[in-house]
């Protein structure tokens, strides 16, 4: 950045702090801007008013995958997955993330739902798989979950809390503070991406540095109030639910990964692999995606059958 540029150089979170003391200091900043923007059940229109999906779907007709991508990434990080999922005649339709509050961010994610034509298997990596958890919830047309190195929160439950109860996750010293408009005449909001020198190692060790280096600039930054505020609907609770845990996660945490997932009792695999296993082992993902298609009893789709 040229010295003369009037923004603000990015400020790191990390230098000197520990990991608690950094996830303390976003709680309390994140948790008063969510208490200010965000209003009730803000998905709930996303639920209603969606004839064409309203209806339970019928038993012959083939789920279509849509996945979630998380905070610091963008939907290409699926571009492994999609091209797989194809090729075996799977529909499949990526979502952009707004990464701007989970109520939000799960109100987009579940109008785009409601506007698919019959039944879908959800599939969100990392802080996607918050935003699944309650974009999903009372939705008739999703017939089942896949959490891939995610968050699967329960009611109540912030992103924050369970980062603090991680051994595993490395991510917070490593985040660079940012400011975004929120629309509000000159008001800005935090958000929060990773700094370029530490994105490889925290984010995406098993990924050739040239391309880590190229997800560290397109990275896409998250609202700081994302990780403070609530779960309001836990979709995992009355769907079916799988799960794929790397062991080298360091950004979620492998262990926190592993324990939301026993705890929505999800069909759980291990995978060695990084926080983006999707891009490094993309077979893996995909292995499970056809697993829980599998067991939702569907029709298989027509390459398939043919």
């Amino acid at each position: 950045m040229d010295q003369q540029s009037p923004i603000r150089p990015p400020r790191h979170l990390g230098e000197a702090a520990s990991r608690r003391s950094v996830l303390r200091g976003m709680v309390g900043a994140a948790a008063a801007f969510a208490a200010a923007s965000v209003t009730a059940r803000p998905f709930a229109a996303a639920q209603e008013g969606t004839p064409m999906t309203d209806a339970t779907p019928a038993a012959n007709e083939f789920p279509t995958v849509i996945l979630v991508h998380g905070a610091f990434a963008d939907a290409s990080g699926w571009n492994g997955v999609i091209d797989r999922l194809r090729r075996d005649g799977v529909p499949v339709m990526a979502v952009s993330n707004p990464l701007r509050g989970v109520a939000h961010d799960a109100a987009y994610v579940a109008s785009a739902i409601a506007q698919v034509p019959g039944p879908v298997l959800a599939v969100g990596h990392s802080y996607g798989g918050a935003v699944i958890t309650n974009a999903c919830a009372g939705r008739p047309n999703v017939v089942g979950l896949v959490y891939v190195a995610a968050f699967a929160p329960d009611e109540g439950e912030t992103l924050l809390q369970i980062l603090a109860d991680s051994r595993d996750s490395v991510i917070a010293p490593a985040l660079v503070e940012l400011t975004f408009p929120t629309g509000n005449g000159l008001e800005t909001a935090v958000e929060y991406a990773i700094a370029a020198d530490r994105f490889r190692d925290v984010f995406a060790a098993d990924v050739p540095p040239e391309d880590a280096a190229v997800m560290a600039a397109a990275q896409r930054p998250i609202a700081q109030v994302c990780f403070a505020e609530g779960t309001r609907a836990a979709a995992w609770k009355t769907l079916p639910s799988w799960a794929v845990v790397p062991t080298g996660d360091k950004a979620v945490g492998s262990d926190v990964v592993r324990a939301m997932a026993r705890r929505a009792e999800a069909d759980v695999i291990e995978a060695e692999g990084s926080h983006v296993i999707m891009v490094s082992r993309p077979q893996a993902v995909v292995d499970q995606i056809t697993k829980a298609l599998a067991a939702v009893g569907r029709a298989r789709p027509a390459a398939e059958a043919a």
